[in-house]
């Protein structure tokens, strides 16, 4: 690390001995002290201890590198609030951590670290712990002091048992024991309330604790172990569980309590010795995915197995009714009237124009949503808050009349080619998805003149947004872009709008002043040091005016 890096609150910038005019926003004895140090993805096999001299941080992020020990100096950081070490060859934590009082988050994982010190307890407000993929064989009795942790990762280490003492921690809420080798879970874990994730898959159970406190357990996650047994009484009391992950297991049968578990939302007991299934299964009135191949059911024919969830839970029911004996028996109340999943909404279509299936936490659209379009000119699609991993294909065939998509929050990765056909296309929003880049098809969207593409993962500005010439309004805030082309830009004749909040741009280039069509530019939040914020916060004119002046002549 550069020493000037470590001596940037005390030096004075370089520009400083030029004898230059400051302008009231270039003053650098005003400047405030250093409060993030983000030194991740480098080579460095060590720290200095000069980083005592920046006692404001708050954020010190050193993660992917290839450091072997810390500077004891760390202890001195009393403001420090986040550290990241993750993903470097620690085999060791300096004991002069445990003094940073104030310490919320503290990532250790992907080290080398066969024990952790054991003032571990001291570090009181940390609310993030993650130690997982180190060579961890026990964890300091002194966690259970820490009582505001809310997410402790301890996945993928050599740990044999866990302390009894870590059901002290109230405010746990998401606990992950993946790839360990315990055997057992302490029964007192069952009396913590908070927790409300609880990963314990490839590990060596025998058996699943009884969780009589844990009122708020959304998902329990235990397969891959050498369970045999399911009591009734290890279900009974989880009334929030929406999620029970037990493949690959030893389970001979599955009692019919389970039938209480009403949130339940995703069964996996794939891979075990089920012979036979309780009917009432058939009642869970919120269960959308159960999985139950690889099993020897006798009961249940192989090919209704691969019909999928909704098939398999009729099957179920109809076989309730069967069992009620008697003609003067009441009927037993059953879940056969769920409203259908795709309740298609023909007013919407033939007089809105919309098509919509937001909101369902589904993994893909079904095709009769798309059946009942027929000749109607469909203009909007919002299939937004879903599980898609892709743009639905049928997409292209509303290529005629489709103005204005939403896709946003799913977890879609790439732009297929059927996006790229909807040649009227004028709206398009995929914000908060997985995306990294986009494809070079896409400037066959000539009429696209708003894109949101807020909240993914791209890391470059994506370049073919500089030949959609159409554009009038990018949203591109909360990635990871790092520089953007100013002369591009400027070719953008309609670009009024231009969001680049929460980014990595290292610098702004002087040239962006040169694009008079913005009317507004926004960049707070990026790791730049020009402009200050005091000129950002003036508005975009003054930003535009500010970096004209700074073109070189």
């Amino acid at each position: 690390v550069p020493q000037h890096v470590w001596r940037i609150n005390l030096d004075t910038p370089e520009e400083a001995h030029q004898n230059l005019s400051f302008g009231a926003a270039d003053r650098w004895w005003e400047q405030t002290d250093l409060t993030k140090l983000i030194l991740a993805s480098n080579k460095l096999q060590c720290l200095s201890e000069d980083v005592k001299l920046l006692p404001a941080l708050t954020v010190l992020d050193v993660h992917d590198n290839q450091l072997t020990s810390l500077p004891s100096a760390l202890g001195q950081l009393e403001n420090l609030q986040k550290l990241d070490v993750s993903h470097n060859k620690l085999s060791a934590v300096p004991e002069e951590l445990m003094q940073l009082s104030r310490l919320k988050s503290l990532l250790l994982q992907h080290n080398e670290l066969s024990r952790l010190p054991d003032g571990f307890g001291q570090l009181v407000h940390l609310e993030e712990l993650d130690v997982s993929n180190n060579r961890l064989t026990d964890i300091p009795t002194s966690f259970a002091l820490l009582v505001n942790l809310v997410r402790l990762n301890l996945a993928c280490n050599q740990l044999r048992n866990l302390p009894a003492d870590i059901c002290a921690m109230k405010s746990l809420r998401q606990l992950d024991c993946t790839k360990n080798y315990l055997e057992t879970v302490p029964s007192k874990l069952a009396t913590m309330e908070s927790l409300e994730q609880l990963y314990l898959r490839k590990n060596k159970l025998r058996s699943l604790p009884e969780f009589p406190s844990c009122k708020l357990l959304k998902e329990l996650h235990a397969g891959e172990n050498q369970i045999e047994v399911l009591n009734a009484e290890d279900l009974k009391h989880l009334s929030s569980l929406s999620v029970l992950e037990l493949r690959d297991n030893k389970i001979k049968a599955v009692p019919d309590e389970i039938a209480l578990l009403q949130k339940l939302e995703r069964l996996d007991l794939a891979n075990n010795d089920i012979s036979r299934l309780p009917y009432t299964l058939g009642n869970l009135p919120q269960l959308k995915f159960l999985a139950l191949e690889g099993n020897p059911l006798r009961t249940i024919r192989r090919d209704l197995l691969q019909k999928g969830t909704q098939e398999l839970l009729k099957y179920l029911r109809s076989k309730i009714q069967d069992e009620g004996s008697g003609p003067n028996q009441e009927p037993p109340v059953t879940a056969m009237t769920l409203p259908s999943e795709s309740r298609i909404n023909m007013h919407a279509i033939t007089t809105l124009k919309l098509l919509e299936y937001s909101e369902k936490q589904a993994a893909a659209i079904p095709d009769e949503m798309f059946d009942a379009v027929r000749s109607s000119a469909v203009t909007t699609v919002n299939f937004s808050k879903n599980q898609l991993t892709e743009v639905p294909p049928r997409i292209a065939e509303l290529k005629d009349s489709l103005c204005d998509v939403s896709l946003g929050f799913n977890k879609i990765s790439s732009v297929s080619s059927e996006l790229c056909v909807l040649q009227k296309l004028t709206h398009l929003d995929i914000r908060n998805n997985f995306l990294t880049s986009l494809p070079e098809e896409m400037e066959a969207l000539r009429r696209l003149q708003v894109i949101n593409l807020s909240f993914n993962r791209f890391k470059v500005f994506p370049s073919v947004l500089y030949r959609i010439l159409a554009l009038e309004t990018i949203l591109l805030s909360n990635n990871q872009v790092g520089a953007v082309d100013p002369l591009q830009l400027r070719k953008m004749e309609k670009l009024g709008t231009l969001d680049l909040q929460n980014n990595d741009l290292l610098q702004v280039p002087p040239e962006l002043g040169n694009c008079e069509s913005l009317r507004t530019l926004l960049l707070e939040g990026n790791p730049f040091r020009t402009p200050r914020a005091a000129i950002l916060a003036k508005g975009t004119a003054a930003v535009l005016e500010y970096l004209r002046s700074r073109i070189p002549a």
